[in-house]
């Protein structure tokens, strides 16, 4: 087992280093606010809603999005959400309920993004404790995610550090002295990271 996710691991840094456009850069990866914020949410599996129908309470329900991508709506049953935005949702809901209710006024609120982190995760590869991909979250920097995979192992070589970033169809590669971050809390190289990244901790030498 541990042969094979070693093989996995290796896989990955060989495809990464095909992708890179060229030598880590020394410069700072630029923040792209788009990579951060969703503009269209799309409604996934588990994400939980609340829909708000005006002046009828009874018709007001916080529910679940089922691994079918429906919910169920007092008066009108099941109504598609997955793959949908909250406002496609709303409109659908508002046409079906107008068979009972007089212009009803309809909204349709996220309160937990439950589907999202499975697609905006950080993954951390190479010589640390654990390999991991982790859920991203507004704020994350480098060495957020390195603690997260339990810091390096002794056979690292921290400061060859590399985080890939992809950009349109290519992945650009940033040098990171995670040695200077960790050791000396310098943290000019602990860069901000973006859904999608994956940082690198390449070994040693011997």
């Amino acid at each position: 087992m541990k042969s094979l996710c070693q093989l996995l691991m290796l896989g990955l840094l060989l495809v990464l280093a095909g992708c890179a456009t060229g030598p880590g850069s020394t410069q700072a990866p630029s923040v792209n606010p788009e990579a951060q914020a969703v503009a269209v949410y799309h409604i996934g599996v588990d994400d939980q809603l609340q829909v708000s129908v005006w002046h009828n309470p009874d018709l007001s329900v916080s529910v679940p999005v089922r691994p079918d991508g429906m919910i169920t709506v007092p008066l009108i049953g099941d109504v598609q959400a997955g793959g949908r935005t909250p406002e496609q949702v709303a409109a659908e809901i508002k046409e079906k309920l107008q068979a009972y209710v007089r212009d009803p006024q309809v909204a349709v609120i996220l309160t937990s993004l439950r589907s999202h982190e499975y697609l905006s995760r950080v993954r951390v590869t190479g010589a640390v404790r654990t390999p991991v991909s982790i859920p991203y979250r507004q704020g994350m920097t480098v060495l957020d995610a390195v603690l997260a995979a339990g810091g390096t192992t002794e056979f690292a070589a921290p400061d060859r550090t590399e985080l890939y970033r992809k950009s349109g169809d290519a992945t650009q590669s940033y040098a990171i002295r995670l040695d200077s971050i960790l050791q000396k809390g310098n943290l000019t190289t602990n860069y901000p990271v973006q859904p999608g990244d994956v940082i690198t901790v390449p070994q040693r030498a011997f």
